[in-house]
């Protein structure tokens, strides 16, 4: 996706779906930063990119696919709640244009462990598996590297 985006020029998330910080991830929290509120939000997406890697591992060889959690931050008008699926879901009312994109934030390659592991087990912690949890604060442990949306294409490079 981070490729689709360089070349492209814009992004399409799957379902336009993303995670913002809107009302109901506000009053899910009992104090916090608007700041804070939104690294929350990332968390979820960054937890939502293990469930787009496991799909990349189902469709091609495993050792094909790059295991990092990626989120690209952006300020998108037009996005819908959907508390339907989650207190920070949102659907997009388009693709996502480079020139609103703000950062790329991308794990680092000794979290590769890590996530690949957190893959496997997501959904179960999600179900409150509580060896699937601890497996995925593996790999939420490591913190996402922060990059420019102008250091795109040498990232992707570097890849």
């Amino acid at each position: 996706m981070l490729r689709e985006l360089n070349s492209n020029g814009e992004l399409t998330a799957v379902g336009n779906t993303a995670f913002s910080l809107t009302p109901a991830l506000r009053e899910s929290y009992a104090s916090g930063s608007a700041e804070e509120l939104e690294y929350a939000a990332m968390l979820e997406a960054a937890r939502a990119s293990l469930r787009l890697l496991a799909g990349e591992f189902a469709d091609q060889e495993p050792e094909l696919v790059m295991p990092r959690r990626a989120v690209i931050a952006a300020d998108v008008d037009g996005a819908t709640l959907r508390p339907d699926l989650d207190a920070a879901v949102v659907r997009l009312a388009g693709p996502v244009p480079l020139k609103i994109v703000a950062a790329v934030h991308l794990d680092n390659p000794d979290a590769e462990p890590a996530v690949r592991a957190a893959v496997d087990v997501v959904d179960a912690a999600d179900l409150g598996d509580p060896d699937a949890e601890f497996t995925l604060g593996d790999a939420e442990d490591h913190e996402l590297a922060w990059y420019s949306a102008e250091e795109l294409p040498f990232l992707l490079e570097l890849l």
